[in-house]
């Protein structure tokens, strides 16, 4: 969709032409796409009690690599394979237990910087860190609809943990040198979730299939927006897949510091 912030019929401030044009200059020449969009879904927000939510979303990060640390059949898979499907199967692994602690989170609209103040501090820009991304409000209401989406349905902890094995060993991540032994714990635990089903849900036939299909949605949220969002406050510019990593191999029961 068409950004309407910049329209040909925009009647914008003498102080903010001005401002504009010389920030403009100042930084040679970069157009208006690099202006502050002002359209609701490409506003940029962070999250409103950031200490709250942080700290609940490192307790969901430390059972999800609980999870992986007590499966016996993941530490039977060579290193490699284990730091692939970590990077790979992380974030739904999380969102699962974001649903599974019924964590839910509010936004605000992040506070634009000081036009003026731009201008001021350009020349002490070279010295500085580049600006953090920041998560928009269209890709947190989208991760926010998957989220409900899950909620739901209502999964037992049988269900959550089965579904948590099945996302976890996914034979399609490229580099696998194990790929056809982790094709065959994907199956098993896609069989033990569909049996779990049958006693739980006798007369809902499509359940499992529409389990799967809305587990598939949480793999289409980047993990980007995930880091941004919930531990880029905490560990700053650190490199988050290592930071689990870490919690995996070498520091039992490690939380994120608040």
């Amino acid at each position: 969709e068409r950004c309407q912030c910049h329209g040909e019929d925009k009647r914008t401030a003498i102080l903010y032409t001005l401002l504009s044009q010389n920030l403009h200059h100042s930084r040679g020449g970069r157009g208006p796409a690099h202006q502050r969009c002002l359209c609701h879904q490409r506003r940029t927000v962070c999250l409103r009690t950031p200490h709250v939510t942080c700290q609940a979303a490192s307790n969901v990060l430390v059972k999800t690599i609980s999870f992986m640390k007590n499966l016996p059949s993941f530490h039977l898979l060579p290193r490699e394979d284990q730091l692939l499907l970590l990077d790979s199967c992380w974030v739904p692994l999380f969102l699962l237990g974001l649903v599974q602690e019924m964590v839910t989170f509010e936004v605000m609209e992040t506070p634009a910087p000081s036009m003026l103040k731009k201008i001021l501090l350009d020349g002490q820009s070279k010295r500085q860190e580049p600006e953090r991304t920041q998560p928009t409000l269209a890709a947190v209401q989208r991760l926010q609809c998957c989220l409900n989406t899950f909620w739901s349905l209502d999964l037992s902890p049988k269900e959550y943990a089965y579904l948590k094995g099945a996302i976890l060993f996914n034979p399609d991540v490229p580099g696998l040198r194990a790929s056809l032994y982790i094709e065959s714990l994907q199956r098993e635990a896609q069989r033990a979730l569909q049996e779990v089903l049958q006693p739980l849900h006798p007369e809902d036939q499509g359940r499992f299939a529409h389990i799967l299909l809305i587990a598939s949605t949480l793999k289409s949220i980047p993990p980007t927006l995930i880091t941004d969002l919930f531990f880029r406050p905490v560990i700053g510019n650190a490199d988050i897949v290592e930071l689990i990593a870490e919690m995996l191999y070498e520091i039992t029961g490690r939380q994120l510091a608040p």
